[in-house]
């Protein structure tokens, strides 16, 4: 683990603006539930059968919406606040919420057929291990939706600072302070070579380019139109440098941990 990092505790009171906006969680979930329902079918699963872990759950917005789509949903947090406001105010009777650290995850091993992590990785004192959690709770042949930004992109999005990402830490905590944005820099971002390190111990599916090439199927249409401009640089840039585009994580999906043969 690294201890040069703690956890960043209380997310939802820093940042409310994000974990308590309710249309912009929603499409974030219907963007998740989108990919899943696609990566489901094609593992097989049913999808009203499946357990799902929701990991960094916060305020339970996007958990209460898998709830709608899945069997069984537990959600879980570091954030207790977020949990607390969660179970009083996204409620469901196949939810459950959770206090817990997604680098010592409190279950017990293949406990899930689907775990959702999306943008959590960058938070977390040691991405890792948290990767290594899930892959111990994730029933062999299941999926996990692992969600990231790129440490490569222009303007940084938690801070609203450009160039920040890039920064290395010591100075990105000094812009971060000049900046009058906070104390410390907290989130650390990796490269599409470092998301791979993350998630080398499963079977990938990289849902990226289907996504803006059919941002209708993919509920993606709040971030590229079918036939614009936009779409279609998009596409060249995943085409000749994917490792620059900002937001692979974004729909960067379907981590499915690899079966184990039965003998």
């Amino acid at each position: 683990m690294n201890r040069d990092r703690e956890y960043q505790r209380d997310f939802s009171q820093i940042h409310p603006e994000t974990m308590f906006d309710e249309r912009g969680r929603l499409q974030k979930a219907r963007k998740t539930v989108r990919v899943l329902q696609d990566a489901v079918r094609s593992a097989g699963l049913d999808p009203t059968r499946v357990r799902v872990l929701d990991i960094g759950c916060s305020t339970g917005i996007l958990t209460r919406h898998y709830a709608e789509y899945f069997g069984e949903i537990v959600g879980v947090d570091i954030d207790d606040g977020a949990i607390d406001w969660a179970n009083r105010n996204r409620a469901a009777d196949n939810i459950t919420y959770r206090i817990g650290d997604s680098m010592d995850l409190p279950f017990p091993d293949r406990s899930f057929e689907i775990v959702t992590c999306t943008h959590i990785y960058e938070h977390v004192p040691d991405a890792q291990q948290m990767l290594d959690e899930i892959f111990r709770v994730l029933r062999p042949g299941g999926v996990c939706f692992f969600a990231a930004e790129n440490r490569l992109r222009l303007w940084e999005g938690h801070h609203k600072l450009p160039l920040l990402s890039l920064l290395p830490k010591a100075l990105g905590h000094l812009y971060v302070r000049l900046a009058g944005r906070g104390e410390r820099y907290y989130e650390t971002h990796h490269t599409v070579w470092g998301l791979r390190r993350l998630v080398r111990r499963f079977e990938i599916t990289d849902y990226t380019t289907p996504v803006v090439r059919e941002p209708e199927k993919f509920e993606a249409t709040d971030m590229v139109q079918q036939g614009t401009l936009k779409q279609g640089v998009a596409l060249a840039v995943l085409a000749a440098a994917y490792w620059a585009f900002p937001r692979i994580a974004l729909w960067y999906s379907g981590a499915k941990r690899k079966p184990i043969p039965i003998s």
